[in-house]
């Protein structure tokens, strides 16, 4: 078993090396100068001078690669050239609900979405089955952007008023306070990585709340992500479902499964604990890489619902050229993307044992 987790954590070496090059090399082929594009009428020649010598722009393309790794190293992310702020101030204000919003979609597709994989495995080709399925196909074909506006429409518009109201837009009430960890935990003090996460932690509403005992705030921040967690969630439960279905029906028919029926288990016991767990490596592969997908930013659900997110941050620093905050954002995706992909394989161990003798 060790010795499968140091060779995953070997090759880690190589993928991090690439994503960094790769990284810096594409934002570089974008078309257009950053100083014409941030400063428009107001670029002459001599402001793009002192615009490129400010942020090291006129630096030779190893000079600026050699720089920008060894800060990535060190986690410090550089200014903004857009906002003229420290990148990991935008990271840390940004990061935290995305990765709120990804983690309320993958519980909400995860549960639902393997449940009825499982059902409609199980019942196959019954209506149960016809109609899970179909409803999956509609789920995976259905444009985020109208069903979040949908969501907004009936459960924000219609059933205001009801107990079914949920609030169609931003991270609290207006007027709901928490308490700031920042204050706190005097992130001033602190550099490099270490102020990185725990400004994620502090700039979690979620987080805070709970780390601050304040419940009705805690209830308010996960009331206020139910409508995007289902809206940019469908897709990936569509998929893991589909996933489920079609895992589940190829363990149900192999020889191990007909014996521990023909030996008289009961029916819940041979599909949860002998078939289910036997599924759950492609099931497992699923949810990694959605994870991954929903961490890149949701960009029409978080427009649609007015939320802080990576996804518009990133579009908008694409569009201005603002290289350190576009390379922040992409590294530290990556990083968590390939963190997640290591975790999946790990699981593989530990789901199947004979990948561990492999």
């Amino acid at each position: 078993m060790l010795q499968f987790i140091w060779r995953r954590l070997i090759l880690l070496f190589p993928v991090l090396i690439g994503i960094l090059i790769v990284t810096f090399a594409l934002l570089r082929l974008i078309p257009g100068d950053p100083c014409y594009v941030i400063l428009g009428e107001r670029a002459t020649p001599a402001k793009c001078e002192e615009f490129n010598k400010r942020f090291g722009l006129n630096d030779n393309i190893a000079v600026q690669f050699m720089r920008y790794a060894s800060n990535i190293v060190r986690g410090e992310f550089g200014d903004s050239i857009r906002e003229s702020r420290p990148v990991v101030d935008i990271l840390t204000e940004r990061l935290p609900f995305t990765m709120e919003l990804t983690l309320g979609a993958m519980i909400f597709s995860t549960t639902i979405g393997i449940f009825l994989g499982i059902i409609s495995a199980v019942r196959r080709n019954t209506i149960v089955d016809v109609v899970t399925m179909i409803g999956a196909n509609v789920g995976v074909s259905m444009p985020v952007f109208w069903l979040g506006l949908m969501l907004m429409y009936v459960f924000a518009l219609q059933l205001r008023g009801t107990p079914f109201f949920i609030p169609p837009s931003g991270r609290l009430t207006p007027g709901m306070s928490i308490t700031p960890l920042e204050e706190v935990w005097k992130l001033d003090q602190l550099t490099g990585f270490s102020k990185f996460f725990i400004g994620l932690l502090s700039h979690s509403a979620i987080f805070t709340t709970l780390a601050s005992g304040n419940w009705e705030a805690f209830r308010d921040a996960v009331w206020h992500l139910i409508l995007p967690s289902v809206a940019v969630g469908t897709i990936p439960l569509s998929i893991i479902a589909r996933m489920t279905r079609s895992s589940m029906l190829e363990v149900l028919g192999l020889d191990y499964i007909r014996t521990a029926r023909a030996k008289g288990l009961p029916f819940n016991s041979v599909v949860w604990k002998h078939a289910f767990r036997n599924a759950l490596i492609p099931i497992v592969t699923v949810i990694g890489l959605q994870i991954g997908t929903l961490l890149s930013g949701a960009v029409l659900t978080e427009t649609i619902f007015s939320l802080p997110g990576v996804g518009t941050q990133l579009v908008n620093a694409i569009l201005a050229r603002d290289y350190p905050v576009v390379q922040a954002f992409t590294v530290v995706i990556a990083l968590i993307f390939v963190t997640i992909n290591l975790i999946t394989d790990f699981s593989y161990a530990y789901l199947d044992p004979r990948i561990r003798v492999q």
